[in-house]
């Protein structure tokens, strides 16, 4: 009895060294927060500002893809790890960011004047601006404001705020719709370029709209500008975000989910989740809390036992897509899991635990051979055109884990 005693506390022993072995050590994130912000800084980031977007490993070539966006989510990364470092080279590469971002406003368009010129690109090009290319990247743009204490920043996110809300918002059905013509100015409400690869003739009203609350731009704009109206839409769409939320968890009604396919494209529905948390910070009513932990189980289900979030999930049973490994998922499903758990809702811990063990094994060596890769999270694409692969390494993977680095940081060792 006693040697099985004995062999019992020796077990526990040897099980709490390896448990302590494994922990995550706080030098270890900062090193990933400096290793992150310094590719970010000096590679994402072109001598203009804006980002890269995506590296084809095959070329050795970088491709635009949403470059306002991206370009906004880089400066929100370097200005949260300038927060945590005092290192004021992110905070100088920040304000490079956001000065080629300030520099889209439109001033001399007879239709457009005061919005930004966000186009798409990629597939459907640049000849259409789109709502969440513009929303997408503010929450850097309002950010760099509140640090530098330059308004300007600002002042032209919520000008495009104003031109959205008055042309593309449509309050009786809580949506807000996504393409504008970005040479006539002529906002698109019965077809969308996105549905072009599908063929999808007859387009309604959920396939050109969004209730699109990414970024919470009318949020920010609101607390800039104190204009009611923005919180009056902002609220009015969380709520429609609610009334159309899936069973599920997520947004199965709208596009890049595709509810014939029961697909969840990797970050649209934690987009809306992270906006429902600001609602609640904004109203303190908890069913917005609520709401967002539902998207959150069905993300934390998707998550690997290693920590790893593919591109394409589903619904139905169906295995993930192993061809893309979507670094930026695995990040901002942390950062919404950390914001829920604040409020009570532990049952995403071990989850969080999984992200951080991930983006701080998946990362490209700081000694790289490519300079391109050199400290870059992995963040694979991996689709084909014209009969070639079409392999690209992600900056997105980057910027959302510099923010994850940064909130774990005040989530475990804070």
């Amino acid at each position: 009895m006693k040697q099985n005693s004995f062999g019992v506390f020796l077990v526990f022993l040897l099980l709490s060294g390896v448990t302590a072995r494994a922990q995550i050590k706080k030098e270890e994130v900062l090193l990933a927060v400096d290793q992150t912000a310094r590719y970010i800084s000096e590679v994402l980031l072109d001598e203009q500002g804006k980002s890269r977007c995506d590296y084809n490993l095959t070329e050795g070539t970088w491709y635009e893809y949403e470059v306002p966006w991206h370009t906004g989510q880089a400066v929100y990364a370097l200005l949260a790890a300038y927060k945590e470092t005092n290192n004021p080279k992110y905070l100088e590469s920040a304000v490079r960011g956001g000065d080629y971002w300030a520099s889209l406003e439109i001033r001399d368009h007879p239709v457009l004047k005061g919005m930004v010129a966000a186009v798409h690109g990629d597939a459907i090009g640049e000849d259409f601006i789109v709502f969440a290319t513009v929303s997408d990247g503010t929450p850097g743009i309002y950010e760099l404001s509140r640090v530098t204490k330059d308004p300007r920043y600002a002042r032209v996110a919520t000008s495009a705020a104003h031109w959205m809300l008055k042309n593309m918002y449509y309050p009786e059905k809580g949506v807000c719709y996504d393409n504008v013509d970005a040479k006539t100015g002529e906002v698109l409400k019965e077809y969308s370029p996105f549905w072009a690869q599908k063929d999808k003739k007859e387009q309604k009203l959920y396939d050109v709209s969004r209730p699109n609350t990414e970024g919470w731009l009318f949020k920010d704009a609101y607390e800039f500008s104190g204009d009611a109206r923005f919180r009056e839409a902002y609220l009015n769409l969380c709520n429609s975000l609610i009334a159309l939320q899936g069973p599920e968890g997520v947004w199965m009604s709208f596009m890049p989910n595709f509810i014939e396919e029961q697909s969840f494209h990797p970050r649209f529905s934690l987009w809306y989740a992270e906006s429902l948390i600001h609602a609640y910070k904004l109203t303190n009513d908890r069913k917005y809390l609520e709401a967002a932990s539902r998207t959150a189980e069905v993300f934390a289900r998707a998550q690997q036992k290693d920590g790893t979030i593919f591109y394409n999930n589903y619904l139905n049973g169906r295995e993930p897509d192993k061809g893309s490994v979507t670094g930026s998922a695995v990040a901002l499903a942390g950062i919404v899991w950390i914001e829920l758990s604040k409020y009570g809702y532990k049952q995403f811990d071990e989850n969080i635990e999984k992200s951080i063990g991930w983006l701080l094994k998946n990362r490209y060596a700081a000694d790289h051979p490519d300079p391109n890769l050199r400290g870059a999270v992995l963040e694979t694409r991996t689709r084909f055109r014209k009969g070639k692969v079409w392999l690209t390494n992600r900056d997105i993977g980057s910027s959302f884990a510099l923010r994850f680095f940064v909130d774990y940081i005040h989530y475990k060792f804070k």
